[in-house]
């Protein structure tokens, strides 16, 4: 067994040094920077990784403006892909919501060993199914004895099992939402002159990961706090777009109303030439509120 291991680290070395690719390789995945090692990318053969990196030549790949090679994925979850090439295992935090998404990145991938240890775990919380099986069943049921019923009361429990079914206002968690971003303008010496906006960089998400997750869904960056348990508060979120109309219409959309709003400005640069402007910079606060 120690000779085959040795025999495989040495055809390993000899792949390495044939290989046009350095020892170490730097990844731009979705925005997110990853530095690894060629053998990493390599050890699952016919993967689409292993193609790239061993099939194909440092020319052939598409690069970013640094150099790194660049794949148009999920950089979030490129991190768990990379921890399976390492010692093929996979290991998930155990407040994980993203399974099925993770799915698909390693079909993407052609990762199929760990395409299908992730399937079994889609599921795992049966109770949306069952529910869907007992609506059905108490469907069926109505439909065999609706003859034993006047019609009055034939719309009366169908009424009613359809709001059972449908969400209800008790049935969504309330809560507090507070949105946040920093911006920045100039004005000049001339007041009468309009104010030169910048670009708003980030807005900022913070409250309960649940419902953060409720109302933002895939527009949502969780990248600064990606294993936060559900339950938990967190003020590391961002949103993926940078118009807070944007913001306010998905808040609105699931109930929530604005309840409170906060802002400051400093100045942030101020130069005695008359020709100059001032460079202000503000941050504001929105808090949303979902009874």
């Amino acid at each position: 067994m120690s000779l085959a291991n040795t025999d495989t680290e040495r055809g390993i070395s000899g792949a390495e040094s044939e290989s046009p690719f350095s020892e170490v390789i730097e990844l731009n995945v979705g925005g997110q920077v990853y530095v690894t090692r060629h053998i990493t990318l390599v050890a699952v053969p016919d993967s689409l990784l292993w193609t790239m990196f061993s099939k194909k030549t440092p020319k052939d790949l598409v690069r970013d403006n640094k150099g790194r090679y660049f794949l148009d994925r999920d950089g979030f979850l490129f991190r768990y892909i990379l921890d399976y090439l390492r010692d093929l295992n996979l290991v998930l935090p155990d407040y994980f919501p993203e399974q099925s998404r993770l799915q698909r990145e390693a079909e993407f991938f052609q990762l199929r060993d760990l395409s299908t240890s992730i399937s079994p775990r889609m599921r795992k919380d049966n109770f949306i199914s069952d529910d869907i099986c007992q609506s059905e069943t108490e469907e069926g049921a109505l439909q065999c004895g609706i003859g034993s019923f006047s019609g009055m009361e034939t719309l009366r429990i169908m009424s009613a099992m359809s709001s059972a079914r449908s969400p209800s206002r008790e049935s969504r968690k309330s809560g507090y939402i507070t949105i946040g971003y920093r911006g920045s303008y100039s004005i000049g010496r001339d007041i009468q002159t309009d104010a030169k906006f910048r670009r708003v960089a980030r807005i900022t998400v913070c409250g309960k990961t649940s419902l953060a997750k409720e109302v933002f869904s895939d527009t949502l960056n969780e990248s600064r706090d990606p294993d936060r348990p559900p339950e938990r508060y967190t003020s590391r979120y961002y949103l993926k777009f940078n118009f807070l109309e944007q913001a306010f219409d998905k808040l609105t959309e699931v109930g929530f109303h604005m309840v409170a709003c906060s802002s400051t400005g400093t100045c942030a640069f101020t130069n005695n030439d008359p020709n100059e402007d001032t460079i202000w910079t503000s941050y504001m606060e929105y808090v949303f509120c979902r009874d």
